[in-house]
């Protein structure tokens, strides 16, 4: 199997175990992935930052901030950017801080951080590893839904033979390769989502346009990668960085948006409309800045073409098509209304009189109706978790 498109960010601690770790970069980038290190200071005693970096082919990241570069390492973007984090060798310290959620080193950072599965290889000596806090330990890290790769049995560093020993690094990443290829029930599939704003140009500097920050569309273009689908994401301006594997097309107004969704929808299976389009725009457009000059303007407006309603009427059998509605009043009356108009499969609910949920927040609050008018209502959440319910539903619909 080809990791191709995968981000692997691996952690390592402190233990002469480290050494492992450089054969693991090797596999993984042969398999295509795409590694990011971050080590402790106790680990580049036993292998240097230098050497890991050449291998993985990206700086390695030790501390929070880089004094050489100027720049500060992001522990939420590193962790957001992971398609699974590893944290090997875990000596029975880091075991620890993990359990008991101490911070204190951008590795922990990280790892508190993390949004995908984490895996935990843990390397120590015999007796340390049969202690019994190290067990209560691992058991509270599998209790957080962390996977163990269990240690194995050989000579020790202490001279010892037992259990302990890292598991060797095409142990590692056969289990990285296993429960990938096990987590990708998108695998195959084809999918379209919208994201962001459009702008509709009033003349070369202005233009009519709403608060919408791309964060809903984005996240759920990462989430139906990470499960294994070939994403589209057609996008309106935003500043937010493309997901990693996606591909991006960026457009400015709604003609663009429903040109390029018109594109790629007939090849799609999934489809997600999460953009904030323009129900209106300019009729005509001037070639030159306006000037100030009349105390009153105005400015005459057109109907866009409604992208969804044009992707609903020419649904196949087979293709799921996802709808938003952003409501201020009578929520549910017309998103029930919108989801029978545009022949959707569900439509996502988000309600202006909920605090945290809307345009540009990092947080979402949704609710879902399905073509048999069954509700589901989901707590506050990040726009990355709202992301996989969304994406649950999704898979829970192909398997109908």
């Amino acid at each position: 199997m080809s990791l191709r498109d995968k981000h692997i960010v691996i952690g390592i601690s402190g233990s002469i175990a480290a050494y492992k770790i450089a054969t693991l970069v090797r596999l993984l980038r042969k398999a295509e992935a795409s590694v990011q290190v971050i080590m402790t200071q106790e680990a580049t005693q036993f292998i240097t930052p230098l050497t890991l970096s050449t291998l993985s082919n990206n700086p390695v990241y030790v501390d929070y901030y880089d004094q050489k570069s100027g720049e500060w390492n992001n522990h939420v973007h590193i962790a957001e950017s992971a398609d699974l984090i590893l944290i090997a060798p875990a000596t029975a310290n880091t075991l620890a801080k993990c359990a008991q959620g101490i911070c204190d080193n951008l590795l922990q950072a990280v790892y508190l951080s993390a949004k995908s599965d984490v895996c935990i290889a843990p390397a120590m000596d015999l007796d340390m590893w049969i202690h019994p806090s190290v067990k209560n330990n691992i058991q509270l890290l599998k209790s957080y839904g962390d996977l163990i790769i269990p240690p194995g049995k050989g000579e020790l560093a202490s001279g010892l033979v037992g259990e302990g020993r890292l598991a060797e690094p095409e142990e590692i990443f056969q289990f990285i390769e296993d429960h990938l290829q096990a987590n990708q029930p998108l695998k195959g599939k084809k999918a379209l989502v919208s994201a962001g704003p459009t702008y509709e140009a009033i003349d070369p500097v202005r233009f009519i346009g709403n608060h919408s920050s791309g964060k809903m569309g984005y996240a759920i273009a990462n989430q139906l990668r990470k499960l294994g689908a070939e994403v589209t994401l057609v996008s309106g301006p935003t500043a937010l960085e493309s997901p990693e594997g996606v591909q991006r097309v960026n457009v400015q107004s709604a003609a663009e948006m429903y040109a390029a969704c018109s594109n790629s929808f007939q090849e799609a299976d999934i489809t997600v409309m999460s953009a904030a389009v323009a129900d209106y725009t300019p009729i005509e457009v001037a070639d030159q800045k306006i000037k100030k000059k009349a105390e009153d303007f105005s400015i005459s407006l057109k109907k866009t073409t409604d992208i969804l309603a044009s992707l609903g009427a020419i649904k196949k059998s087979g293709q799921i098509l996802v709808g938003f509605a952003l409501e201020t009043n009578n929520e549910l009356e017309n998103a029930k209304d919108k989801l029978k108009r545009k022949n959707l499969d569900f439509i996502v609910l988000n309600s202006m009189q909920d605090k945290g949920a809307g345009f540009a927040h990092d947080t979402n609050k949704i609710t879902v109706i399905n073509r048999q008018e069954e509700i589901l209502s989901f707590d506050l959440k990040s726009k990355e978790e709202v992301a996989k319910d969304i994406c649950d539903l999704i898979i829970a619909q192909l398997s109908k």
